[in-house]
């Protein structure tokens, strides 16, 4: 019977059997190699409140505010509807290669 995928759409190689997670969107229990992670950074503080805190600052040098890190795990269905990734054609499917990163606008060594 063909198949759609190469890996069935898991990444469990030679594993019985793998724990599984709650997705992060819909509580749904989905096995661990199956769900789409996605680190989310942001700030502790919304960047108003960063102002503030750089005006009523004692110290000359300025604060770094640290930041939250989150993994998010969603189930397959929560990923596409909240397109995390896309549904790819068949010839697509086929390219294993990782998607290119946007790297943020680097200022010109002159």
């Amino acid at each position: 019977m063909p198949v759609k995928r190469r890996n069935h759409g898991r990444n469990k190689k030679n594993r019985g059997h793998v724990k599984p997670i709650v997705c992060s969107n819909c509580g749904r229990l989905c096995p661990k190699d199956k769900a789409v992670k996605r680190f989310m950074i942001k700030d502790i503080v919304d960047a108003s409140f960063k102002k503030d805190l750089e005006a009523a600052t004692a110290f000359s040098e300025p604060y770094a505010v640290p930041k939250l890190c989150l993994k998010n795990q969603y189930c397959i269905s929560c990923a596409i509807h909240a397109r995390i990734v896309r549904v790819r054609s068949n010839e697509d499917r086929k390219n294993r290669d990782p998607p290119l990163r946007s790297k943020p606008d680097q200022k010109k060594k002159e």
